[in-house]
């Protein structure tokens, strides 16, 4: 780890300017890599000073605007809102302003703003963490915030600031006894039975890990295949299956899985992750629209604007601005018509979106049915153990937000729905 502390604030810095200029998501650049360059701590470091900085841009904006006679370029900004979040958190002032001071002054189109940085960043530190508690929890983007107050009422929005504020907690879907593997990773069981561990740590030394007693999945990821309940011998497809936690709970069941993903480098994943449990399933590199076949159950978790995994991605509201979303739903539409082809009379379509907008769900759900004559929802499907009854929906479907089960952690936003093909 370095010594200065400069390689992961710059590193920082960068992913900051590329998500709130360019318009890049986080794990995009992760992925890409954007921080190989760095050793493992610093690489850490610079990932969470990343993502605590997103979580929390809107307080430091605030707390920043006193002191802003006029708005700085983006990038000049960013080092500011990284400052902040340091300062707040009780890194030493020293260190903290002088850095941001040297990453200004080394671009020569924000060098004339390092002034400007080491004195707003001396009053922030002047004001101490103290101010930064008092103020309101942050708030998401209005370009997404209003369409959710319009479609969830302000109250359950400001829950739901609170639940991406605070972050999301490691949950973990196990092949067998939810209260052993609780007990063996520090967690607790959650109604559904994930298993959720509040201070994980590094996931791969967690108990195990290398047995493959557990895959990593939020508790709302979880739900879609308790919904279909899988059987044994059962043949199920599953679209879109990467990162392959579905994959692994119906293959777990005993189902007889064909897993689809246009992505050979995600699919690759899957391999990877259904040896480590010991689970088999059939991987085919495909587009959705180019599968063929007939199943007892398709299992689609369409792409969508995952607006309900900010508490995982608080870069999502910052790099999108909500233009995809046309296409996303139009896609959605088509592929769910595609799935009902592919399923056997009387087979089950599991439609799920990772989404908080009615558009990407119940919408979804009330088109096909009107456009799929004897295409019914199966409700009992959200009868199940932990599933609140005020979790179902008007057409038959379970929604789920980030502000449900605050007492516990939370969970990620999703809108799952059974649809029964005609006999």
């Amino acid at each position: 780890m370095s010594k200065t502390g400069l390689p992961p604030r710059r590193a920082a810095h960068y992913l900051m300017d590329q998500i709130m200029e360019d318009g890049r998501l986080l794990a995009e650049l992760i992925g890409g890599g954007a921080l190989d360059h760095l050793e493992p701590a610093d690489r850490a470091r610079a990932q969470r000073l990343t993502t605590d900085a997103l979580r929390g841009l809107d307080r430091a904006d605030r707390m920043l605007k006193p002191y802003l006679k006029k708005a700085p370029p983006e990038n000049v900004m960013n080092a500011l809102r990284l400052g902040v979040i340091e300062l707040m958190g009780g890194e030493a002032a020293h260190g903290v302003v002088n850095a941001y001071v040297e990453i200004t002054s080394q671009n020569k189109n924000t060098h004339s703003f390092k002034g400007m940085v080491n004195a707003v960043l001396r009053k922030i530190a002047a004001e101490g963490p103290n101010a930064w508690h008092k103020r309101k929890v942050p708030l998401m983007p209005g370009w997404l915030r209003q369409p959710l107050v319009a479609a969830w009422g302000r109250k359950p929005m400001d829950a739901m600031d609170i639940a991406h504020f605070a972050g999301a907690p490691l949950d973990l879907t196990p092949k067998g006894d939810p209260a052993a593997l609780a007990a063996a990773v520090d967690g607790f069981v959650l109604p559904t039975g994930s298993v959720r561990v509040p201070n994980a740590g590094q996931v791969s030394s967690l108990a195990g890990f290398e047995a493959g007693d557990w895959w990593v999945q939020d508790v709302a990821a979880a739900i879609p295949v308790q919904m279909l309940a899988p059987t044994k011998g059962m043949t199920v497809l599953d679209i879109c299956a990467a990162p392959g936690g579905k994959t692994m709970q119906l293959a777990a069941a005993g189902a007889v899985v064909t897993a689809v993903d246009i992505s050979k480098t995600r699919m690759a994943r899957v391999a990877e992750n259904l040896a480590r449990v010991n689970e088999k399933a059939e991987l085919v590199v495909s587009d959705a629209f180019d599968v063929t076949g007939q199943y007892n159950a398709v299992l689609l978790d369409a792409p969508c604007s995952a607006t309900g995994t900010i508490r995982r991605h608080p870069d999502l509201p910052y790099a999108k601005d909500g233009s995809e979303f046309a296409n996303l739903i139009a896609q959605q539409e088509a592929m769910i018509d595609h799935s009902l082809t592919l399923l056997k009379p009387g087979g089950k379509l599991v439609f799920c979106t990772c989404s908080l907008l009615p558009d990407e769900g119940e919408v979804q759900v009330e088109e096909a049915l009107e456009r799929h004559p004897g295409l019914t929802v199966d409700r009992t499907a959200t009868d199940r153990p932990g599933i609140d009854p005020e979790w179902t929906t008007f057409e038959g479907g379970l929604r789920l937000r980030p502000d449900y089960w605050p007492e516990l952690g939370g969970m990620d936003g999703f809108y799952i729905a059974v649809l029964t093909k005609p006999s």
